[in-house]
């Protein structure tokens, strides 16, 4: 039995061996209807450039006005560098897709791809933990926040939340790029994503959707649960808040960011807190679209541009213009 075993390793082997490996993947993109890629290249051009333009001003209102220098804008401002960077990642691989059609991808791109959106995603959602754990020590722990959210705690935070997003990318994306690839190279998504890419192995992925699985767990799930004990937390003092109108402005502080929470973890735990083998190639495509546009587009309209200081800050900088 061990000898018929071993004799069919080695020809597996040297079957492998006489194949050639995948040197370039072919992107689908979002969709193969010339008639709806024009519609949709318009509209997700436009958000694109709206996202960049909603962030760049984020980051400029927290840069030059020093009244926005405080822990909430300075994670706020570290969040719209990142929603830049994150939407720069994915979304001009969909616009080359809707305008082109199916185009082709070198495997070096795809993994340097791959690589800097699980930095990123990683990192964003470590950002919204830190973000959750300020708004719990401003209401919860008024009199210590001073002091517990300094400015090197801050930069701590922010400086994890990158490092960590860094190490996981590395070993994940070392990970799928050992995996053989020798058989077909259609990849039916608009950017080189982890599923898609376990999907078109060759050789046995139990390792690498192990580590995927863990760090999904890790990342994912630690910080989601972070976010929810620090809500909840908040959500019981304020309900002891002896004054309606604290109580309404504590609960508005919070309101914005429990919906982007909301929105971006409910696809990307979908996705991303199993083995990473999914069926349906165009749901995962559709929730992909939901975590890679949304958030970043209405990050800055949900946190900031509905806050006052910002509010002033930004009519302040138009009057100067």
């Amino acid at each position: 039995m061990s000898i018929n075993f071993v004799s069919l390793q080695m020809e597996r082997s040297l079957e492998l061996g006489n194949m050639t490996r995948v040197q370039e993947f072919v992107l689908l993109g979002l969709s193969t209807s010339p008639e709806t890629r024009e519609v949709l290249f318009a509209v997700f051009l436009t958000l694109y450039l709206l996202t960049l333009l909603e962030n760049a001003l984020i980051v400029f209102l927290v840069c030059s006005h020093t009244e926005l220098h405080k822990p909430m804008y300075f994670f706020l401002g570290n969040l719209s560098c990142l929603e830049m960077c994150y939407v720069s990642v994915t979304m001009p691989s969909l616009l080359v897709g809707l305008w082109t059609g199916p185009y082709h991808v070198p495997f070096t791109a795809c993994m340097t791809q791959l690589f800097f959106f699980i930095v990123l995603i990683c990192t964003e959602c470590t950002l919204l933990a830190s973000m959750a754990c300020d708004r719990y020590v401003a209401i919860c722990r008024p009199l210590h926040y001073p002091l517990l959210m300094r400015p090197q705690v801050c930069l701590g935070l922010a400086g994890t939340s990158w490092l960590g997003g860094l190490l996981v990318s590395v070993a994940k994306t070392a990970c799928i790029a050992s995996l053989s690839y020798y058989g077909p190279n259609v990849l039916n998504h608009f950017f080189c994503d982890v599923s898609p890419l376990l999907n078109l192995s060759c050789t046995h992925v139990a390792l690498t959707e192990l580590v995927d699985f863990l760090s999904a767990i890790v990342i994912f799930c630690g910080t989601l649960l972070v976010s929810l004990a620090s809500y909840s937390a908040i959500g019981v003092t304020v309900l002891r808040m002896p004054s309606a109108a604290a109580r309404h402005k504590a609960f508005s502080t919070c309101a914005s960011h429990l919906v982007v929470v909301g929105i971006f973890y409910s696809a990307a735990l979908f996705i991303y807190c199993r083995p990473s083998r999914i069926r349906s190639m165009d749901l995962n495509k559709l929730l992909s679209v939901i975590y890679t546009v949304a958030p970043p587009m209405c990050n800055p309209v949900i946190y900031c541009l509905r806050n006052r200081e910002v509010h002033a800050a930004l009519l302040r900088t138009l009057r100067w213009t």
